[in-house]
């Protein structure tokens, strides 16, 4: 079952099920979509309780736990501490994965292309418009680079996969720290926007000489032609699980408050450079108890059971030790 499916069925049985299970409500970040639909899936076989996850993007899902509309947020820009204690909430990593740039010019094959932070920046900057320009050429000296403008595609909803795509831009590159900088929602000087990873995918699939980014599960599922990158090291590194595992090895989950950890730019030679993860928020004291306590037995099933399903869609499990503070997070911080 793909993951569209997968989340429609979701969805499904959750309004067909009892009203108590319809009530575990989720919104937000479209970057843990696809594991998250396969969690709801393996979740209503093994339990019967169903889970309605909404994929309308982390600004989204930010605004509907802080208007109690949900049973949890999910974000994959981390809320700051003062935030959290300003609007009484709990948050902590659920997954890790990462973000690559995707393509589509006749004749090149994923991973055949290479970027580096720089050159990325300054197609987003609008500073590169042909596919021919030297900078792209020079990265790619055997690709067959058509004289074409380069037809930019961009998040246009509150997104945390835009968060950390435009966090990563603004350490490599000055000129858009400077001009652009990072957030959720940012003021792009060039580019199509476009709803969600959905989005972007499908825009990049239906239009020639396009590039955006989007989650590597995206990429993947959508038979996308994605490229390598150059990383802090200056070494060129595939998207593969290896990479992303290198870079997530230097998060330090347990000095971190709130968990507020960025995993963009990462040092190491194998390091994938946009590698992220992706956060709950729940409410410290909701007013639907039985719902939050669902809604973490939920979390707790994904936790010990999903490894090797986040493991297919080349998502990063958080580590067992990462697991364990976390549980410890909800026995203390969350009220039943």
């Amino acid at each position: 079952m793909n993951f569209i499916k997968a989340i429609v069925a979701a969805g499904m049985v959750a309004a067909s099920t009892s009203a108590f299970a319809a009530d575990i409500t989720g919104a937000g970040a479209t970057f843990p979509f696809p594991i998250y639909s396969k969690w709801a899936d393996a979740y209503k076989k093994d339990t019967g309780n169903g889970l309605n996850y909404q994929s309308i993007g982390s600004g989204g899902g930010i605004k509907q736990i802080q208007a109690k509309t949900v049973t949890f947020g999910a974000s994959d820009m981390p809320l700051k501490v003062e935030q959290l204690e300003k609007d009484g909430l709990v948050q902590w990593p659920m997954v890790m994965g990462a973000i690559v740039p995707v393509v589509n010019i006749d004749g090149v094959k994923p991973g055949e292309m290479v970027f580096d932070g720089e050159t990325l920046a300054d197609i987003y900057l609008g500073k590169i418009t042909k596919w021919d320009d030297p900078a792209i050429k020079k990265l790619n000296p055997k690709v067959n680079l058509p004289s074409a403008a380069i037809a930019v595609v961009r998040r246009s909803d509150g997104s945390g996969t835009t968060f950390n795509f435009t966090n990563y831009l603004s350490k490599v590159s000055a000129d858009w720290k400077s001009k652009v900088g990072e957030g959720t929602a940012v003021e792009w000087p060039t580019g199509v926007g476009a709803k969600g990873n959905e989005g972007v995918s499908g825009n990049i699939s239906q239009t020639k000489n396009a590039i955006g980014y989007v989650e590597y599960a995206y990429a993947k599922q959508n038979k996308l032609t994605y490229a390598g990158m150059v990383n802090k090291g200056g070494k060129t590194v595939q998207p593969t699980m290896a990479a992303f595992q290198a870079a997530a090895a230097n998060a330090d989950w347990a000095k971190a408050p709130g968990y507020y950890v960025i995993l963009t730019d990462q040092p190491g030679d194998a390091s994938w450079p946009i590698t992220a993860a992706t956060f709950i928020l729940m409410h410290k004291d909701s007013t639907d108890k039985a719902a939050s306590q669902e809604a973490l037995k939920f979390f707790k099933y994904a936790f010990e059971k999903g490894d090797k399903a986040a493991e297919e869609l080349d998502y990063i499990p958080m580590p067992d030790s990462v697991v364990k503070l976390i549980e410890k997070t909800w026995s203390s911080d969350i009220k039943s």
